[in-house]
C-alpha cells in the first residue's frame, strides 16, 4: 500500500488511532503527521536533566531505572484491595547519567516489577507532582528501550521498541491518550507508505543553497541517523517555511503595489492652518517620517507603511498631520483602536489639539475645518445615528473608534486613510476589512507602541513598509524604575509615601492591577498560589489605610462606556489624585501631570507590558517614577525580567529580550491569521539569517514568475497560506 501526504489517517492507521490523533493533536492526513514535528530528541545516557523539572508539567523523560521497591499502605477509611484494606505501591527510582533521581509510583500493579528492573532504560511520561519533598510521576506511561531490540526476544514491545532504537529518539507534542511513543510509531508506519513526496520548493534554489530534498527531510526530522542529518533536515523544512511565508507577504505587497488608490497632494488648508497653530517644532524623526508619508499619498498607488514609535515618541501627531491632508482634499480618515478607552482618549486629545477646526459645520467655524467623531460598540442607536449620518455625507472628515468601524452599516462617503494603532492587538484581516469599506484601496498607517524586534517586522509586517520614530519630543522627562519586594514593609511603607510626595508636590499617580476582581476571583483551594491583586478589592484597602485622604478613582474594562470616560475626564483634569486600574491604561493615555506608577503583581505582566504601562508617566516637564512591586525572589526569571525592565528605557532591547522569553507561536498567530499553524521550526530569534535570505529569494521569484507556474507545487502551498490569511473576510 502506498499512500499520499492527502490521504487520511484513518486508511493508513485505523479508525482508534486516527480519532484519537484527529481528536488530540488536530492530525488527520498523513501530511498532518508528517507535520507534527519532534519537539526534542533524548539519547540513551544523555543528561535529562531530571532536577531542572518543574511541578505540574506534563514531561516525558529518558532516564535509567535503578531500583523498583513494593510497599503496602493503607488507603484513607481502610478500604482497599489487599487483604485487611491494605494495597500495594510500587515505588520506582529512575536517574540520568548526572545522577539526578525521580520517583515513579504505581497503585496496585506490583506485576510492573518484572520488566522496571535495574538498569533498563526507558521513556516515562506523566505529570510532575510532588510528596514529601521528592518530585514523582505517578502511574506514568512508559516504553522501555532494549539495548538491542534483535537480541532481547524476551521484550513484549518486539518491533515497537524498533522506533527507539536509533541514537536519537524523537520526542513528540503528545496527549495523555496519545503518548510519544504511539506518535512515533504511527509515524514510522506512515513513512514506510509515503513514496518520496513531490518537492515544493524550486530545485534551482535547493540545489544553490545545498538543501535536502523534501523526503529525506522529512525521514531525518523523525528518525534521524545523526545529529548532522537532524541539522540538515531542520535547515530544509525551516527554508520552506521561511520562504513560504515571505513569498505571501512579497506577493500581497505587489499586488497593492499595483492597486490604483485616490492621490491626496502635499499640504492643503486644514493641515496648513493647524501647523501654523502647533506651539512647539517636530522632532527631527517626524519631520522626516511625516515628509514619507506625505509624498507616498500624494501618489495613485496605495500606501502600506508601519510607523513604530517607542512610548511618547509622538506617533499621534503624525498621524494626525496624514489624516489632514486627506481631508484638505476631499478624503476621510479612520482612526481604528483596540480599546473604548483608547478610542475616546483618541477623540478628546484630536479634538483638542485641532481646536475649531474640529467644528465643521458649526457657526463660526473656520471654512477649512471639519467633524471628528467617535463610534463604539457601546454606543446606543440615538448615539450612532449622527455619527453615521456625518461619516456617510462625508462631513466626518476624521473617524475615530474600535471594532465597531468594522460593522455593517458604517458607510464612508470617501474613504481614503485607514489608520490602525496599536496593530498587534488586531489581524491582517481586520485591518482589511475596515480598508474593505472604501471605493477603492485607501491608503493605510499601521502604528505601534510595541517595539518590534527586526525578524517580527520582516515576518508579521512583511507586506509593509517601515518607518521608525526613535527620538522623544522636547519636554519629555526621564522615568526611573524600581523593583519593590512585596514582602518587605519598610519598602512598602516607602513606597505609599512616595505616592503621597508626588499628590502632596500637585501630581498624579497611577496603581496597576492585574485583574479587575467580583466574580472572577480564583478558588484558592485549586490554586496553590494566592490569586491576583484586584483593582476593586486594592482601591478600598488604598481608600481606607495607605492612601487615605487622597482622592482616588476606580478604572477597568467592565465598567459603563459612559462611567469610564467620566473617570477619565476627572483624572485628565485633575480632580482624581490617584488612579487605580487595570491595564486598560496600558496604551494612548496622556495625563502629563502624572507622574508616579505602582504595578503591583508586577510578575504576573510581560516585559512589554510592563514597558507600555511605565510609559504613561513622565510625559511632562516632571520626572516620572515606576514602581514594580512583585513577590518574585532574586534570581527567579520572573525577577530577571523585572529587573531588565527596570534597567532600560530602550523599548527595542526590552522587545528582543520579550522574544527570547515567549513562545514564539504566539507571535506569529497574534498577528497574522494561519501564520503559526505553517510556522513550527522556524524561530523569529535564532533564524534571523534564514528569514532575510528567504525575502530576498522570494522577492526574487515573484519578480521573475508572479504567478509561480513554473513552480505549481510551490505555489500551492503559497495559496494555502495566503487563503489561511483571508479567512476572517470569508467569514464575514
Amino acid at each position: 500500500m502506498t499512500v499520499g501526504l492527502e490521504t487520511r489517517l484513518r486508511e493508513v492507521l485505523g479508525k482508534k488511532t486516527a480519532d484519537t490523533l484527529a481528536d488530540g493533536l488536530g492530525l488527520d492526513t498523513a501530511g498532518d503527521l508528517l507535520g507534527h514535528y519532534p519537539f526534542r530528541y533524548a539519547q540513551r545516557g544523555d543528561r535529562t536533566d531530571l532536577g531542572s523539572l518543574a511541578i505540574g508539567d506534563d514531561v516525558t523523560v529518558a532516564a535509567q531505572v535503578r531500583a523498583a521497591v513494593k510497599k503496602t499502605f493503607t488507603p484513607r477509611g481502610g478500604k482497599g484491595r489487599g487483604r485487611g484494606g491494605r494495597g500495594d505501591l510500587l515505588e520506582v527510582i529512575v536517574a540520568d547519567e548526572a545522577g539526578k533521581t525521580l520517583t515513579l509510583t504505581f497503585f496496585n500493579q506490583g506485576w510492573r516489577a518484572k520488566e522496571l528492573v535495574a538498569g533498563r532504560w526507558g521513556l516515562f511520561a506523566g505529570k510532575v507532582a510532588q510528596f514529601r519533598g521528592r518530585l514523582q510521576l505517578n502511574s506514568p506511561q512508559y516504553q522501555l528501550l532494549a539495548e538491542d531490540a534483535a537480541a532481547d526476544p524476551s521484550n513484549d514491545a518486539g518491533s515497537a521498541i524498533e522506533e527507539f532504537a536509533g541514537t536519537l529518539i524523537p520526542v513528540y507534542p503528545a496527549t495523555a491518550e496519545m503518548p510519544t511513543w504511539n506518535i512515533a510509531k504511527a509515524v514510522h508506519t506512515v513513512l514506510g507508505l509515503v513514496p518520496s513526496p513531490p518537492d515544493p520548493l524550486p530545485a534551482p534554489l535547493r540545489e544553490r543553497l545545498g538543501l535536502l530534498d523534501y523526503g529525506t527531510a522529512l525521514h531525518q526530522i523523525h528518525r534521524p541517523e545523526s545529529h548532522e542529518y537532524l541539522g540538515a533536515a531542520k535547515k530544509r523544512l525551516k527554508w520552506q517555511e521561511a520562504l513560504v511565508m515571505q513569498t505571501v507577504l512579497v506577493c500581497r505587497k505587489a499586488a497593492s503595489a499595483g492597486e490604483a488608490a485616490d492621490p491626496y497632494p502635499e499640504g492643503g488648508a486644514i493641515l496648513d492652518a493647524f501647523d501654523a497653530r502647533l506651539p512647539f517644532t517636530l522632532t527631527a524623526g517626524q519631520e522626516q517620517v511625516g515628509a514619507e508619508i506625505a509624498a507616498e499619498l500624494a501618489r495613485e498607488h496605495p500606501m502600506h507603511r508601519l510607523l513604530q514609535g517607542d512610548v511618547g515618541s509622538g506617533k499621534t501627531l503624525v498621524a494626525l498631520r496624514a489624516m489632514l491632508q486627506v481631508v484638505a482634499h476631499g478624503g476621510q480618515a479612520a482612526l481604528l483602536a483596540p480599546t473604548e478607552v483608547l478610542a475616546a482618549q483618541h477623540h478628546r486629545s484630536i479634538a483638542e489639539m485641532l481646536g475649531d477646526l474640529a467644528e465643521g459645520g458649526q457657526l463660526g467655524a473656520p471654512a477649512e475645518a471639519t467633524q471628528v467623531v467617535l463610534l463604539t460598540g457601546s454606543a446606543t442607536a440615538a448615539q450612532r445615528r449622527p455619527v453615521l449620518d456625518a461619516v456617510k455625507t462625508g462631513n466626518a472628515g476624521i473617524v475615530i473608534g474600535t471594532h465597531a468601524l468594522l460593522y455593517d452599516g458604517v458607510d464612508f462617503a470617501n474613504l481614503g486613510l485607514v489608520v490602525v494603532d496599536e496593530q498587534h492587538r488586531f489581524g491582517v484581516e481586520q485591518r482589511d476589512a475596515l480598508r474593505a469599506k472604501a471605493k477603492k484601496p485607501p491608503h493605510t498607517l499601521v502604528m505601534t507602541a510595541t517595539p518590534i524586534p527586526r525578524t517580527v517586522a520582516m515576518t508579521v509586517y512583511g507586506d509593509l513598509e517601515t518607518s521608525r520614530l526613535t527620538e522623544l519630543p522636547a519636554g519629555r522627562s526621564p522615568i526611573a524604575t524600581h523593583v519593590v519586594p512585596y514582602t518587605d514593609q519598610r519598602w512598602m511603607h516607602r513606597t505609599w509615601s512616595r505616592i503621597r510626595e508626588e499628590v502632596a508636590a500637585g501630581r498624579q499617580a497611577y496603581v496597576v492591577c492585574p485583574r479587575v476582581g467580583g466574580d472572577d476571583t480564583e478558588d484558592p483551594a485549586t490554586n496553590e498560589k494566592r490569586p491576583p491583586l484586584a483593582v476593586t478589592d486594592i482601591v478600598e484597602e488604598l481608600r481606607a489605610n495607605q492612601l487615605s485622604g487622597l482622592r482616588l478613582g476606580l478604572l477597568h474594562g467592565r465598567l459603563d462606556p459612559e462611567e469610564k470616560d467620566r473617570v477619565m475626564r476627572a483624572y485628565a483634569a485633575g480632580d482624581i489624585d490617584v488612579l487605580v486600574a487595570t491595564t486598560v491604561i496600558e496604551v494612548g493615555v496622556n495625563v502629563p501631570n502624572a507622574t508616579a506608577m505602582v504595578v503591583l503583581d508586577a510578575e504576573r505582566f510581560g516585559i512589554s507590558q510592563l514597558h507600555q504601562l511605565r510609559g504613561r508617566v513622565g510625559r511632562g516637564s516632571h520626572a516620572g517614577l515606576c514602581l514594580l512591586v512583585s513577590e518574585a525572589f532574586e534570581g527567579t526569571p520572573s525577577r530577571e525580567r523585572l529587573d531588565a525592565v527596570a534597567s532600560t528605557t530602550d523599548g527595542f532591547a526590552l522587545a528582543e529580550l520579550d522574544l527570547e522569553q515567549r513562545r514564539e507561536g504566539d507571535v506569529l498567530g497574534a498577528a497574522q491569521s494561519g501564520m503559526k499553524s505553517h510556522v513550527k521550526l522556524l524561530s523569529l530569534l535564532k533564524d534571523a539569517d534564514i528569514i532575510a535570505a528567504s525575502r530576498a529569494e522570494s522577492t526574487a521569484l515573484i519578480e521573475a514568475d508572479p504567478g509561480l507556474e513554473r513552480f505549481p507545487d510551490f505555489a500551492a502551498l503559497v495559496d494555502d497560506l495566503a487563503a489561511d490569511r483571508g479567512e476572517f473576510l470569508e467569514k464575514g
